[in-house]
């Protein structure tokens, strides 16, 4: 596998050299094509490992604030099951309120019985 990568990267660098080739004349000086970055295994063993750890981290990083909203999630669980109750309390002391508050004020009064209206 590596040799079959290895190829395909000489394979483009020969590209990249032929099409510089053909472009000279079209190129204005002064301007060169990319080059293409050498192949992974130039990479040195320290900078793959600093790589490593830094994915590690990043991955240990994400698990600790899966933990946080997982035991987030579970707090916010409890204080809706203690919320249940007094929603349904609350309704029912709002009601109590509401015919209490008509039995004490009496019926709504009604329209003059003779179409006068008040004297002053």
């Amino acid at each position: 596998m590596p040799r079959s990568i290895e190829d395909f990267v000489n394979q483009l660098r020969g590209f990249t050299d032929r099409a510089r080739g053909l472009a000279a004349g079209a190129v204005p000086s002064g301007f060169g094509l990319p080059r293409l970055p050498s192949p992974p295994g130039a990479m040195s063993a320290a900078q793959l490992r600093a790589i490593d750890q830094a994915v590690k981290g990043q991955r240990r990083q994400i698990q600790g604030m899966v933990a946080q909203l997982q035991a987030f999630d579970e707090q916010l669980a409890v204080f809706e099951r203690l919320l249940d109750p007094l929603v349904e309390w609350s309704s029912t002391w709002a009601r109590l309120e509401e015919s209490v508050a008509e039995f004490v004020r009496g019926p709504a009064p009604g329209p003059p019985a003779d179409g006068a209206g008040p004297t002053p």
